[in-house]
């Protein structure tokens, strides 16, 4: 049975509230997707939800909450970081097709799995890059201040989130994460990580599926940022490490 049999009721209300309006096909494509997504989570693990309908409110929905900050930002290029199943990335591709998306994702299998969504549903304006964040943005890397936007949706606290996706974004650009009910403590926690990579806090706010923060990019960031893979998760920017 399809995922497209489990649309919830009240989810195209909640799309209109967004002031999203799908074009023909979409929403075929989405329930395809969902499709993809839970016969490919069986084999490893892309995702907690193993219900359509669930999928439909706490995936589709959820990334599509992004829409109209994307909307108002009039992106042309977005950076997805720590994609791992496809999302925000992949329904945001498929409903805004005149944007080129970038999908970043470090595992393999994960990366593959992508990259057959994209041929499935012949997502032209999708790149899957599978290499991570940290060496993308160096500034060797070939990735560094070429986004408009970038986005985020469950890859760790913002304070570990800001510096491996700010550096991305071109001076002026954003960032904007999808985060949950701990948004504003996140917020405070990453205070020290805002000042020091240059950027601000725009706007925090709250959806029916979680808060999208939303992050100014005000100036260059400094060349030490991003640091060697894995440190920015190891060391956060303001947090004491204790050393034993």
């Amino acid at each position: 049975m399809s995922s497209i049999e489990h649309i919830p009721a009240d989810f195209h209300e909640r799309v209109a509230e967004l002031g999203v309006v799908f074009d023909d096909g979409d929403v075929e494509r989405l329930g395809a997707y969902i499709d993809a997504l839970l016969e490919t989570n069986k084999k490893f693990n892309l995702t907690a939800v193993k219900e359509p309908e669930q999928a439909w409110t706490r995936h589709i929905l959820d990334s599509l909450s992004l829409i109209p900050v994307l909307t108002k930002e009039h992106v042309e290029h977005v950076v997805d970081i720590g994609s791992g199943g496809g999302l925000p990335g992949i329904p945001l591709a498929i409903t805004m097709p005149e944007v080129t998306f970038t999908l970043v994702e470090t595992t393999t299998k994960k990366a593959i799995f992508l990259n057959e969504l994209v041929d499935q549903f012949s997502l032209d304006n999708v790149t899957i890059i599978s290499e991570r964040a940290e060496n993308l943005s160096t500034k060797d890397g070939g990735f560094r201040d070429i986004a408009d936007a970038v986005v985020a949706r469950a890859v760790g606290p913002l304070n570990v989130l800001l510096e491996l996706t700010i550096p991305f974004a071109k001076v002026g650009g954003a960032v904007i994460v999808i985060k949950g009910e701990k948004a504003p403590q996140e917020i405070e926690d990453a205070r020290k990580a805002l000042h020091v990579l240059k950027a601000e806090v725009e706007s925090s706010v709250r959806t029916t599926t979680g808060t999208v923060v939303t992050i100014r990019k005000k100036d260059n960031t400094p060349k030490l940022y991003p640091r060697i893979p894995g440190e920015p998760k190891r060391a956060p920017i303001g947090k004491k490490v204790e050393r034993h």
